[in-house]
């Protein structure tokens, strides 16, 4: 093990944001984030601000979602910026930030990025838990496009796209995070209902990594080093990273570029579809 590792989450810079040319990525064109707040979702925000676009912020959690504000401000991008604090397990506070959204312009675009982890096996899993997870994870999803599906269509040429959150959990399962893995599961038959009902010009896709390097995973690998008395590097390449081929996290902005690229034009094609960047956890195995 190397002297070196350094265990923090990674600092956003507009560096790390990819820039596509696309003809509606403007201001006039909205794209709502739900889970802006921290993490993927913030990243998502700011990335898509940096694109022009009008981006609504969705998340219960004010103080991340002015943080957002800041960082975008911070960077001096193109794209207006609307926070709106929103607890998703309520469908009243889902209809306001779809209705505020569609009124800041033309919603093309909804990142459904959102989530949450308990981990317990299935015997002793708690059900409130269990409701918690899968109303944020995938219930607010289905509602949210439900939702916001009639305003993308309403636009002048009606092309759009709904993106979900993902992840290698989608594709295969492993002890412990049965709620969690239901929910992913769950996510894939949405995505592709949503890409069979859009005629095409209403894409519906979803994005799938492993482990990704936010403030909430750092915490999660401190806690599994101290309880199984290795070091954090080992949580990371042996117990995270131990069956993917690339040894690095993700960061939050590589995730972020994906809803950037599958909303763009360049991914007309990408539709009821996986973007699964996962460093080789579902292809591989020794």
């Amino acid at each position: 093990m190397s002297d070196d590792f350094d265990l923090s989450a990674p600092e956003l810079t507009p560096e790390d944001l990819l820039v596509l040319e696309d003809p509606r990525f403007t201001e006039e064109s909205v794209a709502l984030v739900t889970g802006a707040a921290s993490g993927i979702g913030q990243a998502t925000a700011v990335a898509l601000a940096a694109n022009g676009l009008t981006v609504v912020g969705a998340d219960v959690d004010e103080d991340g979602l002015a943080e957002t504000d800041g960082l975008i401000d911070e960077f001096d991008l193109p794209g207006p910026y609307h926070p709106v604090e929103t607890d998703l397990t309520d469908d009243d506070a889902v209809d306001a930030v779809v209705e505020a959204a569609a009124e800041q312009g033309d919603l093309r675009y909804v990142a459904n990025i959102a989530g949450m982890q308990h981990i317990d096996p299935i015997a002793e899993f708690p059900m409130k838990k269990y409701d918690l997870l899968t109303d944020i994870m995938l219930r607010a999803p289905f509602y949210t496009a439900k939702r916001a599906m009639p305003h993308i269509r309403e636009t002048e040429d009606g092309v759009g796209a709904i993106a979900n959150m993902s992840s290698v959990h989608g594709h295969y399962a492993t002890q412990a995070k049965p709620a969690y893995i239901t929910a992913k599961h769950g996510i894939t038959g949405l995505t592709r209902s949503i890409a069979a009902e859009g005629e095409g010009d209403l894409r519906g896709f979803s994005v799938s990594v492993g482990y990704v390097l936010t403030p909430l995973m750092v915490n999660q690998i401190r806690d599994t080093a101290a309880e199984r008395g290795i070091s954090e590097q080992e949580v990371v390449e042996d117990v995270m990273l131990g069956q993917a081929r690339t040894k690095e996290m993700m960061t939050p902005a590589e995730v972020a570029n994906l809803f950037v690229f599958g909303f763009s034009s360049h991914a007309s094609h990408l539709n009821g579809g996986d973007l699964c960047f996962d460093g080789g956890y579902t292809t591989t195995y020794e």
